[in-house]
């Protein structure tokens, strides 16, 4: 079935290695559309929860399909967040169309574009590494209560619940500091004269244009694939926030090559890529 046509998707905080992953829909998402570039702008993995005994077969699938969108010709660029940050020791590696970097920018259309997962301006994270790994376990056991609930309510016919949506709804802090979070991407962009940033790591997708004495810049948030299933699409010098639950899905065929994919492919396809020259590759902070 014919696929839809984008300049670039951006997708982040998939979470693959946890259980709250919808890698279903994801694997959906990713084989219904034909993008020129795919950035995965932040914990596409879930290094920190890795357990020897959860990493099913459609987390595998998806991580396929990112390496055969990359044989294909598609442009992939792997942006480290906070839960893979384990990834940044490869920071600057390119494994042909795949590359590892802590930030991208871009020019789009004659307008500089910053890619950056955003983890930086969390202080908790970065002050309080062991008090945000023993939060995760609590999320971790929150979402299992959750699936186990709207496996009950599915049962009576009734709409699913978000545990986690309503929490953060209603919480004031969780408000000010989602606020305070994109006014602090904002003044960088600003200052650094970026038309367009773009981050994750909150898990609320947006899209946002700010006007300022100091310019104009347009906000925009990737959301994830753990709550609100959202990526960010470029096309026609449009962005847009693309919600897998409301936006509807062309039909389509699982790709040959990823059905018949094996680990040792995989593997395959990853050592005989050849490497291309690197991408602007700096911390936010820079000039």
């Amino acid at each position: 079935m014919k696929k839809r046509k984008i300049d670039i998707a951006v997708i982040s905080d998939v979470h693959l290695g946890s259980y709250e992953c919808h890698a279903d829909e994801l694997l959906t998402y990713l084989s219904s559309i034909q993008p020129k570039t795919l950035i995965l702008n932040g914990d596409i993995l879930d290094i920190k929860r890795f357990g020897k005994n959860y990493f099913p077969t459609v987390h595998m699938k998806v991580l396929r399909k990112i390496i055969t969108l990359s044989m294909k010709g598609v442009e992939v660029y792997y942006i480290t967040g906070n839960h893979d940050d384990m990834m940044r020791r490869f920071a600057g590696i390119s494994l042909g169309n795949l590359h590892v970097m802590n930030k991208l920018v871009l020019e789009l259309h004659g307008k500089k574009a910053l890619f950056f997962h955003g983890d930086i301006f969390d202080f908790s994270i970065r002050h309080a590494k062991w008090f945000i790994k023993f939060g995760g376990y609590g999320y971790a056991l929150l979402f299992m209560a959750n699936r186990t609930l709207n496996w009950l309510l599915k049962k009576r016919g009734k709409d699913k619940y978000s545990f986690s949506k309503k929490i953060k709804k209603n919480s004031k802090k969780s408000l000010d500091y989602i606020a305070h979070f994109e006014k602090s991407v904002v003044d960088i962009a600003l200052e650094n004269t970026y038309d367009y940033v773009i981050c994750g790591h909150i898990h609320q997708p947006k899209k946002n244009r700010h006007e300022t004495d100091k310019g104009s810049c347009m906000y925009l948030n990737s959301g994830d694939w753990v709550e609100n299933l959202t990526a960010l699409e470029y096309s026609l010098k449009r962005w847009k926030v693309y919600r897998y639950n409301h936006d509807k899905l062309s039909p389509f065929f699982m790709d040959e090559e990823l059905k018949n994919m094996n680990m040792q492919d995989l593997i395959n396809s990853i050592a005989i890529a050849k490497s291309k020259p690197q991408k602007e590759d700096q911390r936010p902070f820079d000039n």
